[in-house]
């Protein structure tokens, strides 16, 4: 049955980022991309609406929430994730990557090891590094498809890399690793007894399959809540990347003073408008919206399961507990990191993520974003299957 979802919008010539900036980053023009973040579907009604709204008015100037936009998200987190916040931990920040550099800069020094499990989202490696931290990886085990932690490395690192800060990325991006409660306070139990703080990115949080639940890391126990920066956003859920606007929740009264501390010495204070607008409306009225989209996008991986089974086996998926991002195997096709590339980018004509951006193990691996309309997902895997029977 025809959907929303199913209607390919043309996104060429509004500066986006995905379709419009190729070539100034080193891909031919015409290519199919599939790689950043963001969805080729208009956001909810509701949020059009506000905007609208926002626009008609014609006067931008400096805004700030009430009363209704906390109560917006509250209702949201209660609901969905049966996490119960408080206003006095939010603080409103551009977006989780910024978060997390502030978080950094206010609660390690210069040379402090800082913990990551790759493959992961890149960003959190170039936020270390950039901020003259240490890089400590704990290597995430792929076995049977799936992709597991090395407890004893995670513990072992802490201690040999002097870890103060630890980024979890949950639903992680890129593996779909939707973290287990035994998981989640197994690292957690290590990062308290060894003071380690942590900085949870639970921007996909919204996006979880059938036979899985997203646990928020800080609701596990009081003593995680008292030791967790938890970074969220409506902008993934409700495709608002570009208005820059993310619910940063810090119970720690210590620790959220140091977080807005490092914020004010950046010379940051209010939010975009249009952004606080979007939340807002997002958060109050998106609810069906977001229900039809992930039963949209389920299907969408059900296609492009079977799709790669019966016409591209040599392509093996990584099953997806979360995330609309699916990174796929590509290494019984034994090739190079450069002639993969070649395949993708030149035979295929399809722009997606190199799986080395998030760390040596994913030598051998893309990750694809299938949301999109199933047309569009159908002519990128056909160009794929084409590519490799001509290879």
């Amino acid at each position: 049955m025809h959907t929303i979802f199913d209607e390919i919008i043309d996104r060429k010539n509004t500066d986006s980022i995905k379709y419009d900036f190729a070539s100034e980053r080193g891909k031919p023009d015409g290519i199919l991309p599939l790689w950043v973040a963001d969805m080729d579907f208009r956001t909810p009604p509701c949020v059009i609406d506000a905007l609208v709204d926002k626009s008609m008015h014609g006067i931008f100037g400096y805004s700030e929430s009430k009363e209704d936009y906390f109560e917006a998200i509250k209702a949201w987190f209660q609901y969905h994730h049966e996490w119960d916040v408080k206003e006095e931990w939010l603080v409103k920040t551009p977006g989780v990557v910024y978060a997390i550099c502030a978080a950094i800069r206010a609660l390690t020094n210069q040379g402090d090891g800082i913990l990551i499990q790759q493959p992961v989202y890149y960003p959190f490696t170039e936020s270390i590094s950039v901020n003259n931290r240490k890089l400590s990886v704990n290597e995430l085990r792929y076995a049977d498809d799936k992709y597991f932690i090395d407890f004893k490395d995670f513990e072992e690192k802490i201690l040999k890399d002097h870890v103060k800060l630890f980024i979890l990325c949950n639903p992680h991006n890129p593996v779909g690793r939707v973290w287990s409660e035994d998981e989640l306070t197994r690292m957690g139990d290590i990062c308290v007894h060894n003071g380690v703080i942590v900085v949870s990115d639970e921007i996909h949080m919204d996006f979880v399959y059938p036979g899985k639940k997203h646990l928020v890391f800080a609701n596990l126990k009081p003593e995680y809540s008292q030791n967790t920066i938890t970074c969220t956003a409506p902008t993934k859920t409700f495709n608002l990347a570009g208005l820059q606007i993310s619910n940063i929740f810090i119970p720690n009264r210590d620790i959220r003073k140091a977080f807005k501390r490092e914020i004010e010495k950046s010379g940051y204070s209010q939010l975009n408008a249009m952004g606080l607008a979007a939340c807002k409306a997002a958060y109050a009225g998106g609810r069906e919206w977001l229900g039809e989209l992930k039963e949209y996008l389920l299907g969408n991986l059900d296609y492009l399961r079977g799709f790669l089974r019966c016409r591209v086996p040599q392509v093996r998926l990584v099953e997806p507990e979360g995330t609309y991002l699916v990174w796929l195997d590509f290494r019984e096709l034994e090739l190079s990191e450069i002639q993969l590339e070649d395949l993708i980018v030149n035979k295929a004509g399809l722009w997606l993520d190199k799986g080395t951006m998030f760390g040596q193990g994913g030598l051998g691996f893309q990750r694809i974003n299938i949301a999109c309309p199933r047309a569009t997902l159908e002519m990128a895997l056909t160009k794929l299957e084409k590519a490799i029977n001509n290879y």
